[in-house]
């Protein structure tokens, strides 16, 4: 349920983001139209199209893919021709007579005609087709859901929520806007000249559309602030529900400790049950669990941001040990490589990792605990009670005290001032310049991709020549032959590459050796020349690498200033599987 709520707000909160723009005129050309006839079929076409359209590009592989393209093709082909007869019926008069007659249909330019219903539903359609670019950060985590739980009810339900609040706003906004365009017809008797700039903004939002402007304005946006919106609704709808939980279960035993931490209670201590295997443990169940301080971290291997917070749960489960600590990384997979146990323990050597990790391929565990982030940090006292969570990277101070926190009630005292952790950490772990961060993370596999822009296109799941074209920022595209599945895209033949125009500090890019496991040679370049001193930990100043695991690679890092430049990779040999970049 909170989710759903989350959902709703999320697609409430898409009105002020710019990367609705290019869908506002065709939403506000039924301003002035009877709400019940016009704007509210319009909307309820808008919800439904892009519930399905999201669901079955989430879970329905290749045909969907396709035929969702078909559709925007066809949705931007109408909306133009609306767009046309709102500008001019001499102009329409000029188009082929089916689109005329559509046009003429949807426009509704007859003064005293009613609205149709059929026409608004149409309308709707076509901009649930097209509307998917505005979608955030809780579209993306409820796709990944899908993608890794398969077809359910709750994915569309929860897309159907996303859309509805959406269209609240956007209803509102109509119901506004409306009675300013009456207002401004009978005062100033601006009808027609009103119809034609709406008609000069929907051909304006098509071309937007179109061209790729629309999820280009999403990928320049600052996602630190969206997130954090995000992060204070889910922490107040998840604390309301955490502290009912709470005081509708059994209370704890009270061993009348001289000191009690003020952390409130979030809930219980979920089962620890389903993990597939356990590393550097025998199974752990949370009775075993009782009279010690548990830090629970959900992760996943080539995730960047867990990469980053590794040092520091490491740190912890080091330092304090001894005092009564134990930490319990939950290994939850991101992609089908990450499920095979071999890479996830040749990644904790590669970590450091020494405290219990148990896999959860299933997400039982994940499930248990209601999460759904990486990385997820949940902090349970003595008692076996939730008092404390954190989502995603970063506040690593506020998180060390709360353990000293939860430690200094268990052996009743008072908290001491030992200090905190400052992990020497190098390479993809050290901490990100967000000061400098204007690109975000971007899939290579069709499932979740954006911001493609090799002309071609792309067809899933078959070989295919590519050409990169010219990228502007936060745009990528591929070069050479290339297979793109539902996650990641397969070189054929030697000689391919990626270019990607980026402005942040670091590049990584998860790369694996393919099917075969064969080493892959690469060659990086930086606005045409070898990186020198802006090197990745993966590569030399030379540009030269090798790809001989599947992981995350660190590719650049910029040395000086940061501006926004151009990568390319270039790789010598066939078979590399390109998953996700993603920037710090």
């Amino acid at each position: 349920m909170i989710l759903f709520v989350i959902a709703y707000a999320a697609g409430v909160l898409t009105i002020v983001s710019p990367c609705i723009l290019p869908v506002l005129p065709f939403v506000f050309s039924r301003a002035g139209q009877p709400f019940a006839r016009s704007i509210l079929p319009m909307l309820i076409g808008k919800v439904v199209t892009f519930a399905g359209v999201a669901t079955l590009a989430a879970i329905g592989g290749d045909w969907a893919v396709q035929a969702n393209e078909a559709g925007r093709y066809a949705a931007l082909a109408v909306l133009a021709g609306f767009g046309v007869t709102l500008l001019s019926t001499r102009v329409a008069a000029m188009v082929t007579r089916p689109a005329v007659a559509l046009g003429n249909q949807l426009s509704q330019r007859a003064a005293g005609q009613k609205a149709s219903v059929g026409t608004s539903v149409l309308l709707g359609v076509a901009t649930g087709l097209l509307w998917a670019p505005c979608a955030g950060p809780i579209l993306g985590l409820v796709l990944t859901g899908a993608a890794l739980h398969g077809a359910n009810v709750e994915t569309t339900l929860l897309l159907t929520a996303y859309a509805a609040g959406a269209a609240t706003s956007l209803a509102l906004a109509v119901l506004a806007g409306g009675r300013v365009f009456a207002a401004m017809k009978r005062s100033l008797g601006l009808g027609v000249r009103l119809r034609q700039g709406l008609g000069v903004a929907v051909l304006a939002g098509v071309a937007a559309i179109a061209l790729g402007f629309d999820a280009g304005l999403l990928a320049r946006l600052s996602y630190a602030s969206t997130t954090t919106l995000e992060q204070s609704l889910l922490d107040r709808l998840r604390g309301n529900s955490a502290e009912a939980r709470a005081s509708a279960a059994p209370a704890a035993n009270d061993p009348q400790q001289a000191y009690r931490s003020d952390l409130p209670v979030e809930g219980i201590f979920p089962s620890l049950g389903g993990a597939v295997e356990w590393l550097n443990s025998e199974p752990l169940t949370v009775q075993q669990l009782r009279g010690k301080v548990v830090l629970v971290d959900f992760w996943t291997y080539s995730c960047i941001n867990c990469i980053r917070t590794v040092p520091y749960v490491r740190a912890w489960a080091e330092k304090y040990r001894d005092q009564g600590l134990v930490v319990i990384g939950v290994h939850a997979p991101e992609f089908a490589f990450e499920k095979r146990i071999d890479n996830v323990k040749r990644a904790m050597k590669d970590f450091g990792i020494g405290y219990p990790v148990a896999i959860d391929n299933d997400f039982a565990i994940w499930r248990a605990f209601g999460n759904s982030y990486w990385p997820a940090h949940y902090f349970i006292d003595a008692e076996g009670r939730i008092r404390h969570h954190h989502f995603g990277e970063g506040d690593q101070a506020q998180s060390e005290r709360v353990i000293q926190e939860l430690l200094a009630e268990a052996a009743g005292r008072r908290k001491d001032d030992g200090g905190l952790v400052t992990p020497n950490a190098k390479g993809a772990e050290a901490a990100p310049d967000f000061a400098n961060l204007q690109s975000g993370e971007d899939y290579v596999g069709y499932m979740r991709a954006g911001n493609f822009i090799s002309p071609e296109g792309v067809t899933p799941d078959g070989a295919r020549d590519y050409t990169v074209g010219r990228p502007r920022r936060n745009q990528w595209g591929l070069a050479g032959n290339w297979t793109v599945g539902a996650e990641q895209a397969t070189l054929n033949r030697a000689g391919g590459g990626i270019a990607y125009r980026f402005s942040a500090r670091d590049l990584h890019l998860v790369l694996g050796p393919g099917a075969g496991g064969k080493k892959v040679r690469f060659q990086v370049k930086v606005d045409g020349v070898a990186p020198g001193p802006d090197h990745g930990s993966d590569v030399g100043p030379d540009g030269n690498g090798t790809v001989s695991e599947t992981r995350l690679y660190q590719l650049v890092r910029q040395s000086a200033d940061v501006r926004e430049r151009t990568f390319e990779i270039r790789f010598l040999d066939p078979g590399v599987e390109a998953f996700v970049f993603t920037f710090g």
